[in-house]
C-alpha cells in the first residue's frame, strides 16, 4: 500500500462526498426549514440522471444534457411541492414519511414507463483519458471535472445562504420558522423555491455520477440512506454542516472500500477480503455517526440551539 493509493483515494472520496453534499444539501434545507421528512428526495436524483441521459442522447452534447437535466429537475420539483408534498406541511412526520415512500414507488414507475429500467450515459469523450497530477498518479480528467464542479457549486451555495437576502430567509425559517412568518416572510413561496433548489442539486449529482455509476430505476433509495447520515452528522439545516459531513463520510466509505481490502488481504483469502472490505466500510460509516450523536446530539454544527 503506497502514499500514492491512498492520495488517490482521498480524491476519490472528496469527489463522492462533494456529490453526496449536493443531495444532501437539498434534504437538510428541506428538513431544516420545512420540518418535512421526504424520502422522495433520492427520485429527484434519479430523475435528473434519466433526463441527463435522455437529453444526451437526444442533443448529443453532454453540457446540454446536464444543463437542461438541472433546469427540467428544478422545475419538476417547484411543481411536486406546490402540488402534492404542501399539503403534508402540516401533519405529522409518521404521514410524511408514508406519503414521500409511496411518491419513491410512483416516480420509479413513472420513470420505467418513460424510459426504461435503464438509460446508458457516459463520460464526454474529451474528459475520457487521465491527468498526471502527481509523479506515478493518474487520475481521470473526468473526476476532475467533478471534483471541480463540487468545489464550485459548494462555493456557491455558501454565498447564496450567507450573504444573499434569500440566504438570510432561509436561515431565519431554519432557526424559527414560526417568527419568520410573523416577521411577514412568504413562507410557500420560500418553500417552493427552496426545494427546487434541492431537486436541482440533485440532478446535478445524479446526471454527474450517471457515467461513474449506472442510471437506472431505484438508484436513488441507496444514496438517500448516506444522505440522511450526513445530514445527521452535519446538523438539520446546516449548509456547513451538510458540507463537512458528506466530504467524512465520502472519504471514510471511500478509503474503507479500498485500503481495508489491502489490510485484510494479510489475514484472510483475496475472495473473502473482496466482501469484507465494503461490509466493514458501510458499518463504519454509521459507527462515526453513533459516535457523533454521542458527542454532539445535535450534530456538528446544529443550527436550532
Amino acid at each position: 500500500m503506497t502514499g500514492l493509493l491512498v492520495l488517490e483515494q482521498l480524491l476519490n472520496g472528496l469527489q463522492f462526498g462533494l456529490m453526496l453534499f449536493l443531495l444532501a444539501a437539498g434534504l437538510t434545507l428541506v428538513f431544516g426549514v420545512m420540518d418535512m421528512i421526504n424520502l422522495a428526495h433520492g427520485s429527484l436524483y434519479m430523475v435528473g440522471a434519466f433526463l441527463a441521459a435522455w437529453l444526451v442522447a437526444l442533443t448529443g452534447s453532454f453540457v446540454v444534457g446536464v444543463l437542461g437535466a438541472v433546469l427540467l429537475t428544478g422545475l419538476f420539483g417547484m411543481l411536486l411541492e406546490s402540488g402534492l408534498l404542501r399539503s403534508l406541511y402540516l401533519r405529522d412526520h409518521l404521514s410524511q414519511v408514508l406519503a414521500t415512500y409511496a411518491l419513491i414507488l410512483i416516480l420509479n414507475d413513472g420513470v420505467k414507463m418513460l424510459f426504461g429500467n435503464d438509460l446508458p450515459l457516459s463520460a464526454p469523450d474529451a474528459l475520457a483519458g487521465s491527468v498526471q497530477l502527481l509523479p506515478g498518479l493518474q487520475y481521470p480528467a473526468y473526476r476532475l471535472l467533478i471534483l471541480g464542479v463540487g468545489l464550485l457549486l459548494a462555493l456557491l451555495l455558501y454565498l447564496l445562504v450567507q450573504k444573499t437576502r434569500l440566504g438570510a430567509l432561509v436561515r431565519a425559517g431554519a432557526s424559527n420558522r414560526e417568527m419568520s412568518v410573523a416577521m411577514g416572510v412568504d413562507i410557500t413561496r420560500l418553500f417552493t423555491l427552496v426545494f427546487g433548489i434541492g431537486a436541482a442539486l440533485c440532478a446535478v449529482a445524479g446526471a454527474l455520477l450517471g457515467p461513474l455509476l449506472a442510471v437506472q430505476v431505484g438508484m436513488g433509495e441507496n444514496i438517500l440512506i448516506l444522505a440522511f447520515v450526513v445530514v445527521v452528522i452535519g446538523g438539520i439545516g446546516s449548509i456547513r454542516g451538510a458540507l463537512i459531513g458528506a466530504v467524512l463520510v465520502g472519504c471514510i466509505d471511500t478509503l474503507g472500500r479500498s485500503l481495508l481490502q489491502h489490510a485484510l488481504r494479510e489475514f484472510l483469502p483475496p475472495q473473502w477480503a473482496s466482501a469484507a472490505g465494503p461490509a466493514f466500510a458501510s458499518i463504519a460509516v454509521y459507527v462515526f455517526m453513533a459516535a457523533v450523536l454521542a458527542l454532539k446530539p445535535q450534530g456538528l454544527f446544529p443550527v436550532r440551539a
